[in-house]
């Protein structure tokens, strides 16, 4: 499908998936901790793992020879997807979380608790759904010439 969101959920969309990705932002990196962590089956997680590796989002270290053993690492394709993790953690936190948020962001430049905000790349107003519009880029190529 030629769709980025439906590209996006191809290689993050398994339910297992972005759970690997938090936890990695969080510093975890070995595969046991993954797994007890998570509470996920070795070989669920190893299928994951393998899956985020193939997509670029994960790197695979040697840390031990003998007997082999690896860190995992988000790659800087990995490190992007931070902004859809927090989108996802907030609305969560908004609409799914009765008891409050059961993790906070403090920002480390002021010391304070912190929402990650939208915000035009240009002039920097805060963004919602109704300020922006999608243009279909493909259309572009389509446009009748009005010079003839």
């Amino acid at each position: 499908m030629d769709c980025s969101v439906a590209q996006c959920l191809e290689v993050v969309g398994e339910w297992w998936s972005m759970l690997i990705v938090r936890d990695a932002f969080r510093g975890v990196t070995r595969f046991d901790d993954f797994c007890a962590r998570l509470g996920i089956s070795r070989n669920v997680l190893n299928q994951r793992l393998a899956h985020l590796i193939d997509a670029g989002v994960l790197e695979r270290r040697t840390y031990s020879e003998h007997p082999p053993r690896y860190d995992y690492r988000l790659t800087p394709k990995g490190k992007d997807l931070w902004p859809v993790l927090t989108a996802m953690r907030q609305w969560g936190d908004r609409w799914e979380a009765p008891d409050g948020p059961p993790v906070e962001i403090i920002h480390k430049g002021c010391g304070q608790v912190t929402e990650v905000i939208g915000v035009c790349s240009v002039c920097g107003e805060v963004l919602s759904g109704r300020d922006v519009r999608a243009v279909d880029r493909r259309s572009l190529d389509r446009v009748p010439d009005t010079d003839r």
